[in-house]
């Protein structure tokens, strides 16, 4: 596929107001050192300067699109369905996705925008519903559907029609299959991926220090907690870093302990929904290059 054929594709997505945004030629990921949730657009010259001579792949971010899309996968050579999907017809995600629907007394959703994937599974485009923010799922973890199903909506994305990608366990296009406009997602499914709601979050207990050092430390724990807690869903990862390099300098100075420190910001984190075990890596990767300039506070 040239660019001058994926520009096309681009803005046909574009015109059904879906939001576009570069992939690298080949591949199903965005551009190296691009954040691709800041460079998602519908405008046609934007897109005609991007897609003008570079045969970018096409992401679609399902979030500003309103769509959520549930991609029925197939099973690479030697996977074969697991305990509780090995039943008699099911091979692939498709199957899994018809059994949920005769499970639930529903009808298969098919009558709706249609994409076949490079490596034969189907991409199912719909309207996501209105007063729920449906989230990414993944097989059956979480709220996902079932084996060789995964959904993408708010906070993902799709590669567009017209894409080619050509990798070790596959190569080809994804094709469009059936064109009507996407459907709303079915409110009994909707209502199956709606992810479970989040516990209460626990107070962050702050340490108390004395004297005017102890005031300057407790304000600057503050205001770098405050900085997390405030922080919107897309620059969750950069402001928790900031807030560990900088409060790892007072670490390296040995005004603040590591080990209180790590938990306060981990509790600030997970606070608004970053998971545990890549907050804490992004935690101590901001321990390390506050290290690089220890602070001292005088007593």
């Amino acid at each position: 596929m040239n660019a001058p054929e994926l520009l096309r594709y681009a803005l046909a997505a574009a015109a059904r107001g879906w939001h576009v945004f570069p992939l690298t030629p080949g591949d199903k990921v965005p551009l190296k050192g691009m954040s691709w949730t800041q460079h998602t657009t519908t405008d046609p010259e934007v897109i005609g300067r991007i897609w003008a001579r570079t045969p970018f792949n096409i992401g679609i971010a399902c979030g500003p699109s309103r769509l959520v899309v549930i991609d029925l996968d197939v099973p690479k050579p030697g996977e074969h369905p697991p305990a509780g999907w090995d039943q008699p017809g099911v091979c692939e995600g498709a199957d899994v996705f018809a059994l949920i629907c005769e499970q639930a007394r529903q009808p298969v959703p098919w009558e709706t925008f249609t994409v076949r994937t490079r490596r034969g599974g189907i991409h199912l485009y719909f309207t996501a519903p209105n007063g729920i923010t449906l989230a990414n799922t993944c097989g059956e973890r979480g709220a996902g559907l079932g084996w060789k199903i995964d959904t993408r909506a708010a906070g993902g994305y799709v590669v567009g029609p017209g894409s080619v990608v050509d990798l070790p366990d596959g190569a080809g296009a994804y094709e469009v299959l059936h064109t009507p406009a996407p459907a709303v997602l079915p409110a009994w499914l909707a209502e199956r991926l709606r992810p479970a709601p989040s516990p209460p979050p626990q107070p962050t207990v702050l340490p108390v220090h004395s004297g005017r050092r102890g005031a300057y430390l407790d304000a600057a724990i503050r205001a770098s907690l405050a900085k997390i807690t405030a922080v919107s869903e897309g620059n969750r990862n950069v402001t928790l870093y900031g807030a560990a390099a900088s409060l790892g300098q007072l670490v390296a100075g040995g005004a603040l302990d590591a080990d209180a420190t790590e938990d306060l910001l981990l509790q600030a984190a997970t606070a608004i929904g970053y998971p545990a075990a890549p907050a804490r890596k992004t935690i101590r990767s901001g321990f390390r290059r506050g290290a690089m300039r220890p602070r001292r506070v005088p007593a």
